[in-house]
């Protein structure tokens, strides 16, 4: 017996990322795009010219009000998301957030509470998940090839390119820290990757390094939390990769995994390196196969009330409050933040 798709309205569309909600409303069948809404002006006349079929809002109030519809996605500039988010769940409505989700700590804990009190899941878009060679990484450290972990780096710096780059961003108030924008993928894929949540914030730190231009704007961020077994984690989440470069450089979301067993390295493309104790050669492990839609997949699973999912509400409200704390800590210049 087949089932009606679960109608998506999106609100904000101010950041390339929220394709991924249009893309996977267009190849899911359990999913169906009903409604749109940008309250910014221009960044509304680029959405009506997109012809995405559907109606285009001005007044997110107006959209929820007049429009049936299971899941709100927001993709807004980030720190309109919260509240986005609180108000779809207010209404009764499941949430689909492009990362972050938030940018406070206090959003995040009205949203938990809604969701809860409420049944309503919140996914998002943490899609490093589905990415193969990371995918392949994981199932490494599964099989006990590595032993216990216990030290990890990884880099997932960015261009900033300026000009391209939404112009929110350089405004006031409204990115809400380089660490939370960036890191949230970290705070995610990690406990996914090793089986350990993190249990410390040791240290964290942004600053301004080259865009003066833009003097409230952090653009550099690095970070040294603890897992819960002990082991460290260095990493940095900046935006100061060449912009010439693009996203090319093997540096992007490059990890390295140190175990009892051996090392191991990827990034997002390609094999993974193996260096097991032992051997004087590495090995080359082809990446697993990859699907994007994993995290938008989960969500859908989880609203349908399967278990054992890819990515659950816990998980994504969960690395959101890892990464909330480890910005917070960044912000007031505070070290040993237990989590």
């Amino acid at each position: 017996m087949s089932t009606s798709p679960l109608k998506l309205a999106i609100v904000g569309f101010r950041h390339g990322h929220i394709g991924g909600q249009v893309s996977a409303a267009k190849e899911l069948d359990n999913l169906e795009l009903v409604a749109t809404c940008e309250e910014d002006a221009e960044a509304r006349a680029a959405l009506e010219a997109q012809n995405l079929g559907v109606p285009v809002y001005d007044s997110y109030e107006k959209l929820l009000a007049e429009v049936d519809c299971d899941i709100i996605g927001t993709g807004d500039y980030f720190a309109i998301r919260g509240q986005r988010a609180i108000t779809a769940l207010e209404h009764g409505k499941h949430v689909l957030s492009d990362k972050p989700l938030c940018t406070s700590l206090d959003e995040l804990n009205t949203i938990k509470v809604l969701s809860s009190e409420k049944n309503l899941q919140v996914g998002c878009q943490l899609d490093v998940r589905g990415n193969g060679t990371y995918r392949r990484l994981r199932r490494l450290v599964a099989e006990g090839e590595l032993g216990g972990i216990h030290a990890i780096s990884f880099g997932g710096q960015h261009p900033i390119n300026l000009g391209s780059r939404p112009g929110w961003y350089f405004e006031p108030g409204k990115q809400g820290g380089t660490i939370n924008d960036i890191g949230i993928h970290a705070f995610d894929f990690i406990p996914w990757l090793t089986g350990q949540a993190f249990s410390e914030v040791v240290a964290a730190r942004e600053w301004n390094a080259r865009l003066a231009q833009f003097p409230e704007f952090r653009e550099a961020g690095q970070i040294m939390l603890t897992l819960e077994n002990g082991c460290g984690v260095l990493g940095d989440v900046s935006y100061l990769v060449p912009d010439s470069m693009g996203f090319s450089l093997p540096h992007y979301w490059r990890i390295s995994v140190w175990g009892e067993k051996g090392m191991a390295e990827c990034n997002l493309h390609g094999a993974v390196a193996f260096y097991r104790n032992g051997d004087k050669e590495k090995q080359e492990l082809p990446a697993d196969e990859g699907d994007g839609m994993i995290p938008i997949k989960a969500f859908l699973q989880e609203i349908a009330g399967e278990k054992n999912l890819e990515l659950s509400t816990a998980e994504v409200l969960r690395s959101s409050y890892v990464s909330l704390s480890t910005q917070k800590a960044a912000d007031e210049n505070a070290t040993y933040v237990k989590l």
